[in-house]
């Protein structure tokens, strides 16, 4: 019987795994992104439809761990310093967003016919937007990164922190009732995130660094470790009381500092979206479209005010604090939308009896609603924006602080990447340096990223093979990526790590000069033929500079990288 129920449960898996890469061939065909497909298949796998969809622990906690692995991700991405210069945008969007999004959805509600009651419980469901839905659009328009995406994803922060404390409230409510005990229990739980903010606060400071690094040695399991670690963190977080996505994004922050982040995270990008598959499924699996009928009305308002109006309240509030109109749009639309927690809120009120099924069948359309029109908004974010610019001068001030934005935006730029952190990368690093330029170092191995962080570089581990890490570097600022890394003895292959830095960084579209050192005389024509703007020879130039020098009587060599028809140099 127990063998039968596995095999049955293999095959709704296998069934949903097809289902969802033809949705996605299909949605991609027709230029559709790929977040709607898989709800699509959610909603046609649900017992709506095919009712494919019924093992839903299962498929629950393959969401689960995909939730957690991307608030891991999230937090692998937070940068204290960051955290600090945004911080106040980053809390009065945020809080700005709740409070006036509460208000006006409260009015909308009560004018639509719904009871006081239900009004307050739709009207906070509307504040919240989804953290997972919005990164890993970000992510895949390479915007994280972004001013605005690094706007977007703190007030964004701000909304995840209200939502625990109104889950945390409502939570205490449906247990001992509005009383005494339940404000026990709210600072109780919030107590508990105290200490475990110390915890992590302590792990960062004398673990994480020398942890990470033993664990580098072997990369498979530092990605074991790194996942472990994020589910650990999440189980604790949600046995505290506090949820398992700031756990998660926790676990992030803990390893954020160290300088293999970076690496943790390419490696972890493919399980991050072959999990979150799970989730877009159960999601659109959870839609119950027979109750959502009776609801079109309503949701088709209330949709409209969460498209329109809170991009509109993040945008004013942006303008206000000083921040240029393409800043404030192309944020407010990341809160165009409800988030799961909206559904879970309501939930959790059809459970105390506050509420009942057909407020909460509203709040599922017009999360369904919100979050496939959003997702072409945030998308097509740019194109939007150009059509409508000349109606955004009124959100803009007449002298904005443009100083304050651009040093937000170009803060501290890179000038140069240089991968491999040997004696001669080094020596080209030092030569970079000493010119003034600003140079990000990368190498795999450990022992050789401690040694440049120790001689003062700016350091990342990772692999210059790996596309996904190549795509979380600072390419848009820097004019050179330097490849110092030793020629392999097989000669030129498609394993090389060189040719494979030239294909990928030309697929990501990197506009800079790509120079590339080669140690043997046939592998030079086949470097330039794959777009290497610089081919160098250590020992050929090194002997031709030390010719050069004698012959001139110098004592101090002259160091300059240029293109190979000298037309821009590096230093002069």
């Amino acid at each position: 019987m127990t063998e039968a129920i596995e095999g049955y449960i293999f095959y709704e898996i296998a069934a949903l795994l097809v289902l969802a890469a033809g949705a996605g061939f299909v949605g991609l065909l027709l230029r559709q992104p790929l977040i709607v497909s898989f709800i699509a298949v959610g909603i046609i796998a649900g017992p709506s439809v095919l009712d494919i969809a019924q093992s839903d622990v299962q498929i629950d906690l393959l969401a689960e761990l995909g939730i957690a692995v991307l608030l891991f991700l999230v937090g692998l991405k937070l940068d204290f310093n960051l955290v600090r210069t945004l911080g106040p945008v980053a809390l009065v969007t945020g809080l700005g967003q709740v409070i006036f999004t509460t208000i006006f959805g409260f009015l909308i509600a009560l004018a639509l016919g719904f009871d006081a009651r239900t009004a307050i419980y739709i009207a906070i469901a509307l504040t919240f937007s989804s953290t997972i839905i919005i990164v890993k659009l970000l992510s895949d328009k390479r915007e994280i990164d972004a001013l605005h995406g690094r706007i977007a994803l703190g007030f964004l922060i701000v909304q995840d922190i209200v939502v625990v404390v109104a889950m945390i409230v409502l939570s205490a409510i449906g247990v001992g009732g509005a009383g005494d005990g339940a404000v026990a229990d709210v600072f109780l739980v919030l107590g508990y995130g105290v200490a475990m903010l110390a915890a992590v606060a302590l792990f960062i400071r004398y673990v994480a660094n020398p942890l990470v690094e033993r664990l580098s040695l072997a990369p498979e399991l530092l990605v074991s470790f790194a996942i472990g670690w994020a589910a650990l963190l999440a189980a604790l977080g949600h046995y505290l009381g506090f949820g398992k996505e700031l756990g998660g994004l926790l676990a992030g922050v803990s390893l954020a500092s160290t300088p293999f982040r970076e690496a943790i995270a390419a490696r972890l990008a493919s399980l991050r979206d072959f999990l979150l598959l799970f989730f877009f499924i159960a999601l659109g699996a959870s839609l119950d479209l027979s109750v959502l009928g009776a609801s079109v009305g309503p949701a088709l308002v209330l949709s409209l005010f969460v498209l329109i109006g809170n991009p509109l309240i993040v945008l004013i509030l942006m303008g206000l604090m000083g921040y240029r109109k393409r800043t404030g749009f192309l944020a407010g639309l990341t809160v165009a939308q409800i988030s799961e927690f909206s559904l879970i809120f309501m939930a959790m009120g059809v459970t105390i009896g506050h509420v009942t099924e057909t407020a909460l069948g509203l709040v599922t359309l017009v999360g369904l609603l919100t979050i496939a029109a959003s997702t072409y908004m945030i998308s097509y974010s740019h194109w939007i924006y150009d059509r409508l610019e000349p109606l955004l001068g009124v959100f803009e001030r007449k002298n904005p602080d443009k100083l304050k934005e651009d040093a937000l935006e170009t803060a501290k730029p890179h000038d140069v990447i240089l991968f491999g952190l040997g004696r001669y990368g080094l020596g080209i690093g030092a030569a970079l340096k000493d010119a003034g330029l600003r140079v990000l170092g990368v190498d795999f191995s450990p022992q050789a990223v401690r040694h440049a962080r120790e001689n003062g570089y700016e350091v990342m581990f990772g692999d210059a093979t790996d596309p996904e890490f190549l795509a979380n570097l600072p390419l848009r600022s820097v004019s050179w990526l330097v490849m110092a890394v030793p020629e392999h003895d097989t000669g030129l292959t498609h394993d090389d790590p060189r040719q494979a830095l030239l294909r990928a960084a030309r697929d990501l579209g990197y506009p800079g000069k790509i120079a590339v050192a080669a140690h043997r005389d046939q592998t030079v024509d086949m470097l330039r033929r794959a777009n290497a703007d610089l081919v160098m020879m250590p020992y050929r130039d090194a002997a031709i500079a030390a010719a050069g020098m004698i012959l001139e009587g110098q004592t101090t060599p002259r160091f300059t990288l240029s293109d190979p028809e000298g037309q821009k140099e590096l230093i002069a």
